[in-house]
């Protein structure tokens, strides 16, 4: 089931229910900001103090970051994470598949707004659908008669039990950029989590999974050799104003992208599509959830 839902304040989102899952997308950004599979916890983390309202960036959920991820690579008053994430998409098609399966596709295309930010002619596509697991595919097709480059990221937020017992596996003996640092890295093992992180990995051989207390999400992705691992710390956790103060506890982004060497040149005419499938098994009254 599709429903087309309002906020008090006018914030516009879909909200779908099947009988795997159950979840909700704000026509602002094209953000998905709730998942949540049958005998489940919700999959994504959601900060209490988030923003839906128009206007505003959803802290948490999926952001779209687009067309460059990140800060502008040359004007820093242009908007962090480019500008879908706070355009307004216009939702193509929605289908029941099947009574387990949903599949919406939203399109953002470009306007008179969008170029005095980026003076491109460009049409975006995300698919989202909801099931017994979870997939996006963000495509992007130029249709200027120049060529163009874009960054991009899948921003997925996931909801853990405990910051200090979670893992994540897959980029052993991978490449990152420290950002905090600037230094370069190789990865030695898997990835835990106790100060403030943030790298963009580089040669990423999908699938990669986080590891938690009360499950396992195996996230494997295509169009994208790049991927972001990302977690504020108590710092800059403290100093969000839409993040509570010890929400870094219970959230970690891993960011399926097209970050650094990873960017996109696009001809005219031609499309590219970054994917990113989500899977999981978790515990749940002592039973194994596949």
């Amino acid at each position: 089931m599709i429903e087309h839902k309002t906020f008090a304040n006018g914030f516009r989102y879909i909200e779908i229910s099947n009988n795997a899952a159950h979840a909700k997308i704000a026509l602002q950004g094209g953000h998905l900001f709730h998942f949540e599979a049958v005998n489940q916890p919700p999959l994504l983390w959601l900060s209490k103090t988030s923003f839906l309202e128009t206007g505003k960036a959803i802290r948490g959920g999926v952001p779209i970051c687009w067309p460059w991820f990140g800060k502008h690579p040359t004007d820093n008053t242009l908007p962090q994470h480019g500008f879908a994430r706070n355009s307004d998409w216009h939702l193509l098609t929605a289908e029941d598949i099947d009574a387990h399966t949903t599949k919406v596709v939203l399109q953002l295309q470009y306007s008179v707004e969008s170029l005095k930010i980026w003076p491109h002619a460009f049409e975006l596509l995300l698919a989202i659908t909801v099931g017994e697991h979870l997939s996006m595919a963000l495509t992007t097709r130029n249709c200027d008669n120049q060529e163009f480059t874009i960054t991009a990221a899948l921003h997925s937020y996931f909801a853990v039990e405990d910051i200090s017992t979670v893992s994540v596996s897959g980029f052993a003996d991978t490449s990152y950029l420290d950002t905090v640092t600037g230094e370069e890295h190789i990865q030695q093992g898997i990835i835990t989590i106790d100060q403030e992180v943030d790298r963009i990995y580089r040669q990423v051989a999908y699938p990669v999974s986080l590891h938690d207390q009360r499950r396992a999400v195996d996230i494997d992705a295509s169009g994208s050799t790049s991927a972001v691992v990302w977690n504020p710390w108590v710092e800059k956790c403290h100093a969000m104003a839409d993040m509570e103060d010890d929400s870094y506890k219970t959230m970690l982004c891993i960011e399926t992208t097209n970050a650094l060497e990873d960017g996109r040149r696009l001809s005219p005419g031609q499309e590219h599509t970054l994917t990113s499938d989500i899977s999981c098994s978790g515990i749940v009254m002592g039973r194994v959830i596949l």
